[in-house]
């Protein structure tokens, strides 16, 4: 059973998504504004916390980012904002994955499972390594060569999804869908910028790779350095 926080400040909505997470088995703890949601993440530690953005004391982009400065809880979006900007914008504030209104209470619960299960697997085993790369997905550092990196963590995401798929050309369509959770094309440039600021960390170039290697029409693939 995950026990659950569900922000969300239309009473109709939060009822019916209480009630019906409740029936598949999760424990729901609610609250109407982003600062209640806030102290409550804080005090209580749920094991996911659901997230409306439109909150009437607070964005809840900003509550997010307050959330992440202090805690690592997982974070599912789900608003009526279906804007690309907008969920670009979240998961790069911190979320986990977004889900835009109006939405099922099977497809919240299916979002709460993958998320949660993805952080198990992490837990099981949080330390991968290519070469002088270790990327630490519990502790969410990243060392090369001894020194630590400091990430964004969208740039950490990005890292950790390449690095545990090293040596594997990844398209930037599956990452998109798998880093972003963004389940359509459009936005190359995203991965292209958050790639381009990732050499600049790793010391190398697109032209000069040591890490990551750019496959032309096809992707990108991280592995360790030859020689």
């Amino acid at each position: 059973m995950a026990h659950l926080l569900l922000i969300e400040d239309d009473a109709t909505i939060r009822t019916a998504l209480t009630r019906a997470l409740t029936e598949r088995g999760h424990a729901v703890a609610s609250a109407r504004t982003a600062m209640d949601g806030l102290s409550q993440a804080v005090a209580d530690r749920p094991d996911l916390v659901v997230l409306d953005l439109g909150l009437p004391d607070m964005d809840g982009r900003e509550m997010l980012r307050m959330l992440r400065a202090v805690s690592r809880v997982p974070v599912i979006v789900a608003t009526a904002r279906d804007d690309e900007t907008e969920i670009i914008a979240a998961l790069d504030a911190g979320a986990d994955d977004y889900l835009t209104k109006p939405f099922g209470a099977g497809q919240l619960d299916a979002r709460v499972r993958a998320v949660l299960r993805r952080g198990s697997e992490e837990d099981e085993d949080p330390t991968v390594t290519v070469g002088g790369l270790r990327v630490n997905a519990r502790a969410r550092e990243v060392e090369l060569d001894g020194r630590r990196l400091e990430l964004t963590p969208r740039e950490f995401d990005l890292l950790h999804y390449l690095a545990t798929r090293a040596g594997e050309v990844v398209s930037k369509r599956e990452l998109l869908t798998e880093v972003w959770q963004v389940p359509y094309g459009g936005a190359d440039k995203t991965v292209d910028v958050h790639l381009s600021w990732l050499r600049r960390k790793l010391g190398e170039t697109a032209q000069n790779a040591r890490y990551l290697h750019t496959v032309r029409g096809v992707g990108v693939k991280l592995a360790a350095p030859q020689g």
